[in-house]
């Protein structure tokens, strides 16, 4: 598991004995969630970002967290190329 981003006791994660397609898992203390990141191979940008489950987190709260991954989208999407390969 790598961590790659936070927000404040939140973790954005890719694990990497994980399965297609490009996703991030977003931890918290009693929450989940995982969010679908559409990388491609080319063109640039990727996205959009979306969320694929939700496990007690409010929209609230996982808005700002949805808006940091779209920020550094890039970097994410290259971090998976790296761990699991192409983007599919």
């Amino acid at each position: 598991m790598v961590t790659l981003l936070r927000h404040g006791k939140v973790r954005v994660v890719i694990y990497s004995e994980d399965h297609r397609p490009s996703h991030v898992h977003v931890v918290g203390v009693e929450q989940a969630a995982v969010l679908l990141l559409d990388c491609q191979d080319a063109p640039l940008p990727h996205g959009p970002v979306t969320l694929r489950e939700n496990h007690g987190f409010l929209a609230r709260e996982l808005r700002p967290i949805i808006e940091q991954v779209e920020a550094n989208l890039e970097m994410l999407c290259a971090e998976w190329k790296r761990v699991h390969g192409d983007y599919r």
